[in-house]
Formats: C-alpha cells, structure tokens, sequence
C-alpha cells in the first residue's frame, strides 16, 4: 500500500496518521511517495493528494475511509 503524499499538506498528514494507525494495526506495510518528486505521480495526481494505493491501483483520494480500507486490506 502507497501514500501519495506532499510536504506542507494538512489532508496527507491527516492520512498518514490514519494509515499509521490502521496498517499498524492490521499488520500491513506500506510506504509514502512524494507527488512532488516524481514526474508521473505529478502528472496523474496533481492537487488531488492525497491518494491512497492498493496494490498499486488508486483506491481513495482526500481522505482515508476507514471502512472501506479495512475491507480492501482483509
């Protein structure tokens, strides 16, 4: 699982603390990618961070919802 993440964003602090505590405690890795510091994550997701990947296909954007991320990792 990927967080799309930028410096400065309320929102992706808001997910990752999120993430950090749902992945911790469903036990799954996951990791943070800067929109930023990448051409093509800037190209496709733009101002739309924060994005949530699941086995690398978009899942959610702005937001973590809980629910239905817990579904998606199960």
């Amino acid at each position: 699982m990927t967080l799309v993440s930028r410096v400065d964003c309320h929102a992706c602090e808001q997910a990752r603390a999120d993430l950090e505590r749902i992945c911790g405690e469903l036990e799954v890795p996951w990791d943070v990618q800067d929109v930023d510091s990448d051409r093509e994550l800037r190209a496709e997701y733009g101002d739309r961070v924060p994005v949530i990947l699941v086995d690398g296909a978009e899942h959610g954007y702005w937001s973590v919802e809980e629910d239905r991320l817990r579904a998606a990792l199960a």
